[in-house]
């Protein structure tokens, strides 16, 4: 507990991190009270024809979309769907990543580099070309968008795993631990992994802003979930025919996107300073160079 409110002391001390942490609990808040907040939380499976394409008021603080419903209320719930995209391809990343990265950085024989030869493979393409090509091969469903950025994500954490493991192995902790005796697995557990920790916490945050904009872009290109699905990225799809007379149906999910992507971004930043040690050490020299450099 200590140690998390460590990091919450120093990320509200970095303004870019604190930005992006408001952002993020406001998605939660926004995803967790949907039902409570959301002004017409019917409109997701309902149609008003009468009141299609209606711009922003006090009935409707975003508009209506084609179908009468309340873009507002849509867009909430769409938050659920954006943070389950998120977590769940983020999570199944680092259980086949980490543990990749982690065999291939300790052992050193053919099976660790067949692993990192088939990271390379999947590295070698754009991922957003791979996750459009498989997700056009399964089929539009939120289930194969997950498993499309799943494919595409994890050897991110598999190549950055197995960096960290390779550089660990040199330490003089790592090699003392292992002369007397321990185990490889024990030596992974207790000794690799939690020194990896920090860079795959980074990492992780990052991937969520990835995640998204991808399963958005996949989402307007109708391979996402199929409707009446409150995806934010099919909704902006939706909303082209309708430019630039109904701007607000597009420009509510877009600006919802790109505020959820900065917030990880950010997030991710401001983490990276706080958790790496160089960063820090970098820092304190810097100061402390200054420091001298003004008492000269």
């Amino acid at each position: 507990m200590s140690a998390v409110l460590f990091v919450l002391s120093r990320l509200t001390r970095d303004r870019s991190a604190l930005i992006g942490l408001v952002l993020i609990l406001g998605l939660l808040v926004c995803a967790l009270l949907a039902p409570f907040l959301a002004t017409h939380p019917d409109d997701l499976f309902e149609l008003h024809p009468a009141k299609r394409l209606r711009a922003p008021g006090g009935e409707h603080l975003l508009g209506t979309d084609r179908m009468g419903s309340d873009i507002y209320s849509r867009l909430l719930f769409g938050a659920r769907i954006t943070l389950l995209i998120g977590v769940i391809a983020v999570g199944a990343s680092l259980v086949i990543g980490v543990p990749v990265g982690l065999i291939a950085g300790y052992y050193h024989n053919w099976a660790s580099d067949a692993l990192m030869r088939v990271s390379d493979i999947f590295l070698a393409v754009p991922q957003v070309v791979l996750a459009i090509a498989i997700a056009q091969t399964l089929g539009p469903s939120l289930p194969n968008v997950i498993l499309a950025l799943s494919v595409t994500y994890w050897p991110w954490f598999a190549r950055l795993v197995y960096a960290e493991t390779r550089s660990l192995q040199k330490e003089v902790f790592i090699e003392s631990t292992s002369a007397l005796g321990a185990s490889p697995l024990r030596l992974i557990a207790l000794h690799v992994l939690p020194n990896v920790a920090s860079p795959i916490i980074v990492r992780a945050s990052i991937g969520m802003g990835f995640t998204i904009l991808t399963a958005a872009a996949l989402g307007f290109l109708g391979l996402g979930p199929p409707p009446p699905t409150p995806e934010w990225g099919r909704t902006i799809a939706e909303s082209r025919e309708f430019l630039p007379e109904a701007w607000w149906y597009a420009a509510a999910p877009g600006l919802a996107i790109f505020l959820t992507v900065m917030g990880f971004n950010l997030l991710g930043d401001g983490l990276r300073d706080v958790l790496d040690p160089r960063i820090r050490r970098a820092a304190a020299g810097g100061g402390g160079r200054l420091a001298e450099a003004s008492d000269g």
